[in-house]
């Protein structure tokens, strides 16, 4: 047999593939080798045959040389990976050359090809080369997927930088602009982390990469709402409180970004999911059915101490001073009947493995059945106390009345209303707080109890944060920007409970796919989540709208706080200019997708017919000379909300491909045409 043409190699070929991208980059090569390989040992060397084997070893070998020398592209790019990447690439070469010499096959004839090393004379040297081939290949793909981690970790940085920056701001104008780059950074962060969710293997990392960008896309807001807080009011403890934490949790879900694509754990943590009863049930049942098979695969004190350690786990639930005696009463009976259930199989088990069995007794199959069953009907239980408590926690807390009640009190000034509502709202976040952990417990996989620690820690943050909003108000109850911050908060625990909704849903398609109809959501979200009708932007035109997003949030703010200087309540500008400055958040929505259903395209359209007349008022306004601090000052106000109105029609050119009414329309703001 002739040698093999690539020689022998120790190249590594265990390679954990992580991301999908690799994965669905290797499939089309491991088909054409596969084509290669499993040919019939005694093929009909016809014409055919040869010149369909030739064709395939040559594509293979043109799509390495292509591959490598991306990939040595690469590698100059990036000195740090030179080494590693260069040897990878020398290999993907080699190989590549090996399987065309060995399927250079086409131009001969069938007398010729005898005595030299081919594809039918010398399958091991064709097996061996195939493998190099899908290593180094494979090599190459990981070693560039560094290069996406890199950019990710780069983007992280920069974002830490300006997030320095923001914090320690003094001035409005210095915060206006260090808000617009830390925007533009943030929309760059959010598309890398996106790309590379949606690239995961792993659905645990991808649920802990998608509670962590929705963090950052909640805190965003918060963040602007927060520093404006407290630049205005910088004496004011509860919005210095309020503001450090929304830092904090800014840079806590920055860092679990880079623990996901890095793999790393920050201090040396190796952070595990807690122990749920539903796999703790699912574990202690393989153990049990396992004995049908081996009798001596564990000893009876480690099943008793698998149940116990599972009865454990139960007291989340009965010692909550939110579960009804009935509910505790009957959790705590089942959890007796599994005892005694798994004592009669203990005894039934000694006694088969005293006369020797080789395999389970009839008593033994009995009491494994019934084993089986108390513990799964101990699991029926637990979920049900778990969503019933959820969804009806839900059917309350969807009237949003201890919210409304704190801003009623900031408004008014009420300190003492404020510390009571916020006695209520602290007992209801520790009511949700305690639920999303037993929904955890009862959530069937991994990723959804991902999300659900996501979800009470949600809880646990925002509410303090909407106390110390409420009460920066309530010592400020004229200041508009401190009655915003508290709207931004107080959205963002509406938003969350509208995700505990959904999660619920989640959880009970997967542990009941029958019980559905029952989950209740909040009344305010569920219609749109049934109604909209998502309208998919491309990459580019995400990032755009997302930088357009941020900034009219922020120049409609800035609009707003100028606004509230200004004695002449009754003047038709500040009308006008309040108003455009409660643009609702959703149109500075972080890079994701937008919803508008066609009825809402029908409304935009009829009131932007109604702010022609308003924007041409305000461009012969900010035609005019004028004399004097007063004037100056307003006619600076006025272009600031031209700009606003730019933005705000920019946004909706995307949606309507760039109609040309709605460009002449954005256009004519400053005068660069007219409206007829």
């Amino acid at each position: 047999m002739a040698s093999s043409p690539c020689g022998n190699s120790n190249f590594d070929s265990g390679l954990e593939i992580k991301t999908r991208s690799v994965e669905q980059t290797l499939i089309p090569l491991v088909s054409q080798i596969t084509t290669l390989i499993n040919h019939k040992d005694k093929p009909k060397k016809s014409e055919r045959t040869l010149a369909a084997i030739h064709r395939v070893g040559q594509a293979v070998s043109v799509a390495v040389g292509r591959f490598v020398a991306v990939g040595e592209a690469i590698a100059t790019e990036n000195q740090e990976l030179k080494d590693e990447m260069g040897q990878a690439c020398f290999e993907a070469r080699r190989a590549g050359d090996a399987i065309a010499q060995l399927t250079d096959v086409g131009s001969a004839l069938p007398s010729q090809l005898d005595g030299r090393a081919t594809v039918f004379s010398d399958r091991t040297a064709m097996v061996k080369a195939a493998r190099l081939l899908l290593s180094s290949v494979t090599k190459v793909l990981v070693l560039a997927d560094r290069i996406v981690i890199k950019q990710i970790i780069t983007s992280r940085n920069k974002v830490l930088v300006t997030l320095d920056h923001l914090e320690r701001v003094s001035t409005f104008q210095e915060f206006v602009q260090i808000f617009s780059q830390f925007g533009n950074e943030m929309v760059e962060f959010a598309h890398l982390t996106g790309d590379r969710q949606n690239d995961l293997k792993d659905e645990k990392k991808k649920a802990r990469m998608a509670a962590a960008r929705a963090v950052l896309e909640k805190c965003t807001m918060m963040l602007l709402t927060a520093s404006k807080t407290c630049l205005r009011h910088p004496d004011c403890e509860s919005a210095r409180i309020n503001k450090d934490a929304v830092f904090h949790r800014m840079r806590c879900a920055l860092e679990q970004v880079i623990e996901i694509v890095t793999e790393a754990r920050s201090s040396g943590e190796n952070r595990i999911l807690p122990a749920s009863i539903y796999n703790g049930i699912k574990e202690f049942k393989s153990s049990v059915e396992c004995l049908r098979e081996n009798l001596y695969s564990l000893s009876p004190q480690s099943m008793s101490s698998q149940l116990e350690a599972l009865v454990e786990r139960t007291e989340d639930f009965t010692d909550s001073a939110y579960t009804s005696h009935e509910q505790r009463q009957a959790i705590l009976g089942l959890c007796q009947l599994a005892r005694q259930d798994t004592q009669q199989l203990v005894h039934a088990w000694v006694e088969a493995q005293s006369v020797h069995a080789k395999e389970a007794t009839k008593d033994m199959e009995v009491a494994i059945l019934k084993t089986c069953q108390r513990v799964s009907d101990l699991r029926r239980e637990l979920h049900k106390v778990a969503v019933g408590r959820a969804s009806d926690l839900l059917k309350v807390h969807g009237e949003q009345l201890p919210l409304r009640a704190l801003k009623a009190a900031g408004a008014e000034g009420n300190l003492e209303e404020v510390a009571e509502y916020s006695r209520t709202l602290t007992e209801q976040k520790e009511q949700l707080v305690e639920t999303c952990r037993l929904l955890c417990h009862v959530s069937g996989t991994e990723p959804l109890e991902i999300t659900c620690i996501h979800a009470e820690e949600t809880f646990h943050v925002i509410g303090p944060q909407i106390i110390s909003a409420a009460q920066t108000l309530a010592l400020h109850p004229s200041s508009k920007i401190a009655k915003e911050n508290l709207e931004v908060f107080c959205e963002a625990w509406e938003s969350q409970l509208c995700d505990m909704a959904l999660l619920l849903r989640e959880i009970n398609d997967v542990c009941n796919p029958l019980i559905n109809a029952t989950l209740v959501s909040p009344q305010k979200h569920s219609a749109n989540l049934k109604t909209a009708k998502a309208v998919k932007l491309d990459a580019e035109e995400q990032t755009s709208m997302a930088k357009l997003g941020l900034e009219l949030r922020l120049l409609s703010s800035d609009v707003d706080t100028e606004v509230e200087k200004w004695e002449e309540q009754e003047h038709d500008i500040v009308r006008q200019s309040q108003s455009l400055a409660n643009i609702p958040p959703s149109l500075c929505v972080y890079p994701s997708l937008f919803q508008l259903v066609d009825e809402e395209k029908t409304v935009v359209m009829t009131e932007m017919e109604k702010l022609v007349a308003l924007c041409q008022q305000l461009q012969m306004g900010a035609k005019t000379p004028v004399q004097g601090k007063t004037a100056t000052f307003q006619k600076v106000t006025i272009l600031h909300l031209c700009a606003s109105l730019l933005f705000v029609f920019t946004l909706y050119i995307f949606f309507k491909k760039r109609e040309s009414k709605f460009l002449v329309f954005a256009w004519s703001l400053f005068g660069l045409v007219d409206i007829k």
